[in-house]
């Protein structure tokens, strides 16, 4: 109920307002969000790196509508890479990628052209880039996308949602040699007919997609938070003999940064995804939505600023 409510609130435009317009909104937002500007980024970046993590950014912009649009992100992401590159930050950080925010659902081709871009700057700067999965409606787009970009740039990454009902039959396709595949629960209201709808239900599908892809040739990317599928990536990785550099763990900026640290002194390689730029409503709903223990945080945040 309560993260069909937080959905719910991702798309009023009321709600919106008011939360850009709350003096201590930006406090709030700083712990999810790295900033506004390719600075911010790399301020962040550099921190996180320092802390030995390895990071993923990602430029927020989804509600793309015309050509103009896409282009300013291809732009954005072009300008950060050549910003990372400079910074000697690659190949410890890449960069993630919404299809959405370069055209790809006004025009499939832009999207595509957009997206080659940034994967022809990012193996220039001697890094990777991931695809981000978006609601169900862009999968199949997203992943005939991927396998035309990876027919030069085998190195892009893919992202599969857990609650979807057809994710272990995308992640038999993907656990292949080379293939770097994020495995997250999922963050998008989805109809029933193709999302399992219960917590127990998505993590039961979790652990499925884990196994099919801990035992396959490719390189898991494992996103979660929750200290039991972590504890099972790292049991699944033992069971089939994996090293702690044939997988990873990821986490979301500013979410459980303790843990974070415990795992990379254990040796793994844990990256941090990294959002920043100007339409940051959108992610930080859908964080809410995703684990609404989140929320409590925002609630303290409230009441101190009264």
């Amino acid at each position: 109920m309560l993260r069909s409510v937080i959905l719910a609130a991702a798309r009023s435009s009321r709600v919106e307002r008011l939360v850009e317009t709350a003096p201590f909104t930006r406090d709030v937002v700083r712990r999810f969000v790295a900033g506004t500007a390719t600075d911010d980024a790399l301020r962040a970046t550099r921190e996180l790196v320092g802390d030995g993590l390895t990071v993923t950014l990602d430029y927020l912009g989804e509600d793309t509508v015309i050509a103009e649009q896409a282009a300013t992100v291809r732009d954005a992401y072009l300008e950060l890479l050549a910003t990372l590159s400079a910074a000697g930050l690659t190949p410890a950080a890449e960069v993630s990628v919404k299809l959405s925010a370069l055209g790809q659902k006004f025009d499939e081709q832009l999207g595509y052209d957009n997206a080659r871009a940034i994967c022809a700057a990012a193996a220039e700067a001697g890094t990777t880039v991931t695809l981000d999965m978006e609601d169900h409606t862009t999968t199949d787009s997203t992943l005939d996308i991927l396998a035309k970009l990876r027919g030069d740039f085998p190195g892009t990454g893919a992202v599969l949602q857990a609650y979807l009902r057809r994710t272990e039959s995308d992640c038999r396709e993907l656990a292949t040699t080379g293939s770097r595949v994020r495995l997250c629960k999922g963050a998008y209201k989805e109809p029933e007919s193709v999302a399992y709808q219960s917590a127990v239900e998505v993590d039961k599908s979790y652990v499925r997609c884990m196994n099919i892809l801990m035992s396959g040739d490719g390189y898991p990317m494992l996103a979660t938070h929750d200290p039991r599928l972590i504890a099972i990536g790292q049991d699944r990785a033992r069971w089939f003999d994996r090293d702690v550099n044939s997988f990873e763990f990821q986490m979301l900026y500013g979410i459980r940064p303790e843990e974070q640290a415990r795992l990379a002194a254990q040796g793994h390689t844990v990256r941090v995804y990294v959002p920043y730029g100007d339409e940051w409503y959108g992610y930080l709903m859908r964080r809410l939505a995703e684990r609404p223990a989140n929320l409590a945080f925002f609630t303290r945040a409230l009441v101190s600023r009264r």
